[in-house]
């Protein structure tokens, strides 16, 4: 796996796994209940309380969104990466397929970088011989997208 920078070279495709909905709505109770907790002691403590765990749970949220980057030589997932001669065929996943993928069918070796609130997976085989990873499993909004990409 090679440390080469995306500067420079012609992104392909890019996705950020963003927090879902869900996940937002668990940030604004966060606030809103550090609101509660600081406001018996004074209402403006409860809301400066609130705003500031709020905002802490939304930059982490997005901070540690991981990043699916395709170019013309490297394929990124997260913080991993491979050059692209070393990836094989990829295949796209939806609904029990997806969680079977993730679930019983997985394979231990198998690079995974899911989020939960992301159903759908694509699995990209690995075929370098150096490593023993079989494949890549990662969450994404456009599986079948980076499928073509990859297998075109």
């Amino acid at each position: 796996m090679a440390a080469e920078s995306s500067v420079g070279s012609d992104v392909i495709y890019r996705e950020r796994l963003s927090p879902g909905v869900g996940m937002w709505l668990i940030a604004l109770g966060s606030g809103v209940a550090s609101f509660f907790v600081g406001a018996p002691i004074a209402i403006p403590a409860g809301i400066i309380a609130g705003i500031v765990v709020a905002a802490l749970v939304a930059i982490i949220l997005v901070a540690t969104s991981p990043i699916i980057e395709i170019t013309p030589s490297v394929l990124r997932v997260g913080r991993a990466q491979i050059e692209r001669e070393y990836v094989g065929e990829a295949e796209a996943f939806y609904g029990e397929d997806a969680r079977a993928a993730a679930g019983p069918a997985l394979d231990g070796r198998a690079f995974m970088c899911f989020r939960g609130w992301i159903e759908p997976k694509v699995r990209v085989q690995i075929i370098d011989p150096a490593d023993p990873t079989p494949y890549w499993l990662a969450s994404s909004r456009n599986p079948q997208k980076i499928a073509d990409i990859l297998n075109g």
